[in-house]
């Protein structure tokens, strides 16, 4: 199914207008944030925020009104790379106008060009790597005349977790994301990551906890924990998985109402996990599972350490033992060396297994990976071919299990109101994690944004749900 419009379509993201603290009185400067990327990258974004604000700093909607720009970019694939350019080249091109002072880079772009961006851009004014977005006050200080920073800082990924709390949320207030690592050791043969943000560092459970009870209180009910790779979480640490303590932890401490799992490889995933999922309500069935492919000389040649067999029989494990389970994968169409009939394959994988949420990517070639230099590569056109007719596979699927809850009564949290329409709502059912599922619209009086309210739903408008408040919000 086709992801929601996100924060990365816009300059100035509308998100920013939710939790904009009252201005300094004499504030240090002003400034504009554009957040990109994915929700890893938008925890660094909040922490860079919370930084600027507690310093008096105050944050703007309107590029026109900033003293500076700060762009966090993202740097994953080809298409993430020339967006984060484009709003790059946006800003210089206020400064050069006179509209801004200056121009702040940071992120997984800044940290995987370094000073090459500054030799093709040499108007931003500071780069700043993922390991040092602390640094992004020196940098704001230096802009507006009250100190000193270096123009480009990077340093080496450190051997603990980086600090994520005292953030400024752009999220919604009922949720929020949380991330429990940092970096990767898995070395996918098309993924950069490793390169960029580093070997995999773990937060402690106790530190995980003192977070998620500093967002509890900010008013957060609904926890979405994310990493690189989810249930690697504890491994360096203890030598095994402590994704399971971790969930356990976080139940007995009672601070939330839904807990929500992204990016799980499917590796790790333990008999303690399954059995702790099914076993408490607030974590919800609800899981993310990113596959990739499914044709054994794919995942071979992807280096992706599972195999088909091993998957079919982890989903067929997972369907078994966790009730009402909604399944998330993404896909990837044009591999190097991918044949038709290796494509046939993913797509009778995908008919039999009818996911509930399915995105596709097609293939992109990055330069410093490994299968950048494998034979076989596979023609664009081809590529998004392929991804079109899985997407179109996707599509019943995705409006039979839709069609599926018609009748039923479903908790529904509400993100925020329909624009310009009285007593309408937009939420998501536990089904639904933020931006890339399906929305529900709601139909209710005397309601309002983070109310958790129980909905019976009526109708499917293409991917989405329509229903109608039947009950208290609580």
């Amino acid at each position: 199914m086709t992801p929601k419009a996100s924060q990365t379509d816009i300059i100035a993201p509308q998100e920013f207008a939710i939790q904009t603290a009252e201005p300094s009185s004499k504030p240090k400067g002003r400034y504009v944030f554009i957040a990109l990327g994915c929700s890893k990258n938008l925890v660094d974004s909040e922490r860079m925020l919370g930084l600027l604000q507690r310093d008096g700093y105050d944050l703007v909607s309107d590029p026109q009104e900033a003293d500076f720009a700060i762009i966090n970019t993202c740097g994953f694939i080809a298409s993430a790379r020339t967006e984060s350019l484009a709003v790059i080249d946006e800003m210089i091109a206020l400064k050069q106008r006179g509209r801004l002072r200056g121009v702040i880079v940071s992120g997984c772009l800044a940290e995987r060009d370094r000073e090459s961006l500054l030799e093709q851009r040499p108007d931003i004014d500071h780069l700043i790597g993922v390991f040092c977005r602390d640094e992004v006050v020196r940098c704001a200080d230096q802009l507006v005349g009250r100190g000193h920073a270096t123009r480009a800082l990077f340093r080496d990924a450190p051997d603990g977790p980086m600090d994520d709390r005292s953030r400024f949320r752009i999220t919604p207030r009922h949720f929020a994301y949380l991330k429990i690592s940092e970096g990767c050791d898995r070395h996918c043969t098309f993924c950069t990551i490793p390169a960029i943000r580093g070997h995999y560092v773990s937060k402690p459970i106790r530190s995980v906890i003192i977070e998620a009870e500093e967002l509890a209180t900010d008013g957060v009910r609904e926890l979405i924990l994310v990493a690189q790779d989810t249930s690697a979480y504890g491994i360096d640490l203890t030598g095994k998985s402590q994704l399971a303590d971790l969930l356990r932890a976080l139940v007995a401490w009672r601070g939330v109402d839904w807990i929500r799992l992204m990016y799980l490889y499917p590796m790790h995933i333990t008999d303690d996990l399954v059995d702790t999922i099914a076993a408490n309500e607030r974590i919800l069935p609800y899981l993310d599972l990113p596959l990739q492919h499914i044709n054994d000389r794919m995942l071979r040649r992807m280096q992706r350490q599972v195999s088909r067999l091993e998957t079919e029989r982890l989903l067929a494990r997972l369907r078994d033992r966790i009730p009402e389970l909604v399944l998330r994968t993404t896909l990837m169409t044009g591999f190097p060396g991918e044949t038709d009939v290796e494509f046939a394959e993913l797509s009778a994988f995908v008919q039999a297994q009818r996911f509930e949420r399915l995105g596709v990517f097609t293939y992109s070639n990055e330069s410093s990976t490994p299968a950048a230099k494998m034979a076989g590569q596979i023609p664009e056109e081809i590529k998004i071919d392929r991804r079109a007719r899985l997407m179109t596979l996707q599509q019943s699927i995705a409006f039979e299990f839709a069609d599926g809850q018609i009748g039923k009564t479903m908790d529904v949290f509400l993100d925020e109101a329909v624009p310009d329409t009285e007593d309408a709502w937009i939420g998501r059912t536990w089904a639904d994690a933020p931006e890339v599922d399906p929305i529900v619209y709601v139909t209710g009086k005397d309601l309002a944004p983070g109310q958790l309210v129980p909905c019976e739903i009526v109708a499917r408008n293409d991917y989405d749900l329509i229903g109608v408040a039947v009950g208290p919000p609580r």
